[in-house]
């Protein structure tokens, strides 16, 4: 496995389309035990190389009911995301994910962490990828059951999406106590 994460990690197969060139984000061992599957590393985390160190990752270990220590231990969590360097900024947050990177090497990542026991899917670009494009992500969300024991569906921990929480508050009152009971039991395995 650390082969493979040392090839990801020198990916340069889009760099002409990186504004800040190619730092593949990627953490896993083969005992992680909860996949991350989100959207692309913010300018932020591409500056530091650590993965969710920025105000979006602050959030997302709060709706995961964990601290540092936990959530940056990768026999707890592998973080793979939809594209594995900065995109870029848009308008409104970051470019969408380069579409190369899951199909070129999510399938083999995955085949080294036989013994997760659930993939979080953060965010629509993920959701879409592994549930299909039948469902917009907010009912993804409030459904996450029906994608149960495999997947758990979340939107995107930004800060810019902090509208989409205030219109969707059973995300923070049941939903987030949800996930975090089944985020506890799975580390305490």
């Amino acid at each position: 496995m650390e082969d493979l994460l040392s090839t990801i990690r020198d990916c340069k197969v889009c760099k002409e389309h990186l504004p800040l060139g190619p730092r593949p984000i990627i953490e896993a061992t083969s005992n992680s035990k909860i996949i991350l599957i989100s959207q692309a590393p913010g300018r932020v985390v591409h500056e530091s190389g650590v993965a969710w160190k920025d105000e979006s990752g602050k959030r997302l270990r709060e709706w995961l009911g964990v601290d540092d220590d936990t959530f940056y231990d990768h026999d707890n969590f592998a973080i793979l995301p939809m594209g594995f360097c900065y995109p870029g900024k848009a308008k409104t947050g970051d470019l969408p994910p380069r579409k190369e990177c899951a199909p070129l090497w999510h399938e083999e990542v995955l085949q080294y962490l036989k013994n997760a026991k659930l993939k979080i899917l953060i965010g629509a670009y993920a959701s879409n990828y592994y549930l299909g494009k039948n469902n917009n992500l907010t009912a993804k969300v409030h459904e996450y059951q029906q994608y149960l024991p495999d997947y758990w569906p979340l939107p995107h921990p930004s800060p810019v999406n902090r509208f989409w929480r205030m219109k969707n508050p059973v995300f923070e009152s049941a939903i987030v106590p949800a996930l975090q009971k089944k985020i506890s039991s799975i580390i305490g395995e």
